[in-house]
């Protein structure tokens, strides 16, 4: 199902449904981080293990807010990933109690990123909150570069694939620990 109007995309995703989109680098794979049953849907049809955790990417830091303790960072980690954003950096920040461990995983912390593609911004925007993003691949595979692609590995099992281009990035993004700044990816 290919879907160009955003309010049909948002109002899928905010009923629970699991939509593909274009990112900086690969196609996304993408719920509502506050549904567990989307998350649910998420985890299994790409055939991801729960206990991995999962990427937030968000418009802004503040929409990362209801789901991480910057409390537990300093000012200076804080700002690491402030000047790497937006863009095509994921920081591992300590969570808040309440985070879902659907999105967690095994960790006490959760993988976010403020996204510097124009439509994961829209889209992030338009939800009022970040949306769940790992690579639009089934486990194993290599993420998906193309609309084709997402359709090959993905058609029938998700709800929408959301039109538009990839960003110029040749990788997914760096992954970066908030804490000691070390680089995991």
């Amino acid at each position: 199902m290919l879907q160009q109007n955003p309010p049909d995309v948002v109002n899928l995703v905010l009923a629970g449904g699991v939509i593909a989109y274009p990112t900086e680098a690969v196609y996304g794979l993408g719920c509502d981080p506050d549904n567990e049953e989307a998350i649910r849907k998420l985890l299994e049809l790409k055939q991801r293990p729960w206990e991995k955790g999962l990427i937030l990417v968000a418009s802004d830091f503040e929409q990362l807010s209801s789901y991480i303790d910057s409390t537990q960072l300093t000012t200076e980690q804080l700002q690491r990933a402030f000047d790497k954003w937006p863009g095509p950096f994921t920081f591992i920040m300590p969570t808040k109690v309440t985070t879902s461990r659907l999105l967690c995983g095994q960790f006490n912390s959760l993988a976010v990123r403020v996204s510097s593609h124009p439509g994961v911004q829209a889209l992030c925007q338009a939800l009022g909150k970040p949306i769940v993003s790992t690579s639009a691949n089934l486990t194993g595979e290599n993420p998906a570069m193309t609309a084709e692609e997402v359709i090959k590995q993905l058609g029938g099992k998700i709800d929408a694939l959301v039109a538009g281009g990839l960003g110029a990035e040749p990788k997914p993004s760096t992954i970066i620990d908030a804490i000691s700044g070390k680089i995991l990816r």
